[in-house]
């Protein structure tokens, strides 16, 4: 049976001007620059901002380049994620966690299936990071765990204080005599499937004719592989898969994923 696999990757191509995006929240925090292409977003003591797609997506390739706050950015979030926003919603999420001026910035990834999360991995970045895997989601339906192939996802990205958890577990605060904090968006784009509804939906069976849904996206083998090993072994701080305390008897998935 084929099975659709999730690939992250830290190659973080928004917006071109097929997509529209607006604003979700805050239009007061939020800059726009040459005619749209360039986005900041400003968080200040009184609120952070985000944007995110007028159109929902199930399949594709969806990325952007992004600046993040720069100097003392202890207890700031900036996030890039899908997600279906339901009660029952699928959601893949990108959360850059600030540091003090010096540290460097830890990269957050989870992944909710039917309203079910708690899936945190954490990660150091580094200098160059183009084109490394950092993580694989695989299709365990089979194990009863489920997975994000159903719901169309908007594409979301924020700027927002979480200083009660983000930086060393809520003991570092955010320093708001630094504010504003301004993250900066550039070169958005999709390749994706457009859809509106879950009926809608049923059209996005590509079955193999875009880029992104042929074999070599749909595992990692080879020197992907290795790229993958590579950030598990040299930067990896967290993996809930391993986490006892919380997971006395591993989640189904992990025994499944090859990058554990």
């Amino acid at each position: 049976m084929k099975t659709k696999t999730y690939v992250f990757t830290t190659a973080l191509c928004v917006l071109c001007e097929c997509v529209s995006y607006v604003r979700s929240w805050s239009s007061h925090h939020i800059r726009y620059f040459n005619g749209g292409a360039n986005v900041d977003l400003v968080l200040d003591k009184d609120s952070g901002t985000g944007f995110q797609s007028r159109d929902s997506y199930l399949f594709g390739h969806f990325s952007m380049r992004i600046k993040m706050v720069g100097g003392d950015s202890a207890g700031v979030v900036t996030a890039f994620y899908l997600s279906s926003q339901n009660s029952e919603h699928d959601e893949i999420d990108f959360e850059f966690l600030g540091n003090r001026t010096g540290q460097p910035y830890i990269l957050q990834t989870n992944v909710f299936t039917g309203g079910k999360g708690d899936r945190e991995q954490r990660i150091y970045l580094w200098f160059f990071v183009d084109d490394v895997p950092i993580r694989i989601f695989k299709n365990s339906k089979d194990l009863g765990v489920r997975f994000p192939f159903n719901q169309p996802m908007k594409i979301y990205s924020s700027l927002w204080n979480a200083d009660d958890w983000a930086t060393r577990g809520g003991l570092e605060k955010t320093d708001w005599s630094k504010a504003p904090f301004i993250a900066s968006y550039t070169q958005f784009h999709v390749d994706g499937c457009d859809a509106a509804s879950p009926q809608s939906a049923q059209v996005c069976s590509t079955r193999g004719r875009m880029w992104w849904d042929q074999k070599a996206f749909q595992d990692l083998d080879g020197i992907p592989y290795r790229k993958l090993e590579w950030v598990r072994r040299k930067f990896t701080i967290y993996n809930y898969c391993v986490d006892k305390s919380r997971f006395p008897n591993p989640p189904p998935e992990c025994g499944r994923d090859r990058d554990i």
